[in-house]
């Protein structure tokens, strides 16, 4: 007998045979977001409700190979909740992808959700822009209390023989994804002046990381780069790795600013649809917005600070999320003659 998730499937996979490919529906902006939290309107808002309900998000389609079913407007913004992790983000983008009742090909594609911020670069609630995204999966690992002494963390690139080394032996091409620079820096000049909330419960926790600058900022916007990984790190020394697994992939000019658990993901589903011409790499945006730092303040060790509560229970940096988002979004939609056929900032 078949379950309710395939009877749904099949009743997906047939309506969309009927109608035709020839009839699929053009989508101008695909909002990805990746956790919700309870119900997906009507109570406390993950990454996902505020679109759902400030864009009016009205129109549902039944999604059974999702972690949720996929929102839609009038005005071709489509809307969905990956689900958090990398294994999570990877099926529910490539089922997107491959998805008969949606034309993709001209759509952009905001990724916007919250991430842990580098206290060296970033403060609660600021906005990050990436133009790299690497994976922080893809490596060898030894216990920390096997290292040898002269190493600082036990983390190995794949085919190489010790931390912070280029590979000279197997390796995979998925470590590092390059976005389009000058759609980057679109979105960063449309939203470097919009404002993100500051609140009391903010200025408390960042008040504790004296001697880091960045760190006791009121909320900015900047461009800085991601590592996807579905281990929840954290730490000084996991931080210094960090910073030097962005150099070593992404190059010198890259700068390592948030943690995220699933953009590797997500961007590796983008790039294999690509290769079909389901989707253009080039119109891809990835935004995480700073609700937790990713090492400690002074006085306090890595195990408190792990599961350390986010202030305001990182409402402040899911608002930011999509107020930086949204505002790209309505610049696509209001000049879409133009940005079907041209991307901002050729």
């Amino acid at each position: 007998m078949l379950n309710s998730i395939s009877k749904s499937f099949l009743l997906v996979l047939g309506l969309a045979l009927s109608i035709g490919v020839s009839a699929a529906i053009p989508v101008k902006v695909v909002v990805v977001s990746m956790f919700e939290t309870g119900d997906v309107t009507g109570d406390q808002a993950g990454e996902y409700q505020l679109w759902i309900e400030r864009q009016k998000l009205d129109k549902v389609f039944p999604f059974p190979l999702g972690a949720y079913d996929l929102h839609m407007n009038e005005a071709g913004v489509l809307a969905m909740c990956t689900g958090g992790g990398v294994t999570n983000a990877t099926a529910s983008v490539m089922a997107l992808g491959m998805d008969p009742r949606f034309d993709l090909s001209k759509a952009y594609w905001v990724i916007a959700g919250i991430g842990g911020g580098d206290p060296l670069d970033v403060s609660l609630g600021t906005g990050v822009w990436a133009k790299h995204v690497v994976d922080g999966d893809l490596l060898y690992e030894i216990d920390g209390r096997e290292i040898p002494k002269e190493w600082e963390y036990g983390l190995i690139p794949l085919g190489a023989k010790e931390p912070n080394q280029e590979s000279t032996g197997w390796t995979v091409d998925t470590i590092v994804y390059n976005l389009n620079p000058q759609l980057v820096d679109w979105a960063y000049q449309l939203t470097k002046d919009h404002p993100v909330a500051d609140t009391p419960a903010m200025k408390s926790f960042r008040a504790q990381y004296k001697g880091f600058e960045q760190a006791q900022r009121p909320p900015f916007v900047t461009i800085g780069d991601t590592i996807g990984s579905s281990t929840y790190w954290h730490g000084e020394l996991l931080n210094n790795w960090a910073n030097d697994w962005m150099h070593l992939h992404a190059g010198k000019d890259s700068n390592f600013m948030t943690t995220n658990m699933e953009d590797n993901g997500s961007l590796t589903a983008l790039h294999r649809l690509a290769k079909s011409g389901l989707v253009d790499t080039q119109r891809v945006l990835v935004l995480r917005t700073v609700s937790n730092y990713s090492f400690p303040p002074p006085g306090k060790t890595a195990a408190w600070s792990t599961t350390a509560p986010y202030p305001d229970k990182g409402m402040p940096a899911i608002e930011a999320a999509y107020g930086l988002g949204s505002r790209v979004v309505q610049a696509l939609l209001g000049d879409w003659d133009k940005y079907k056929t041209t991307i901002p900032g050729k």
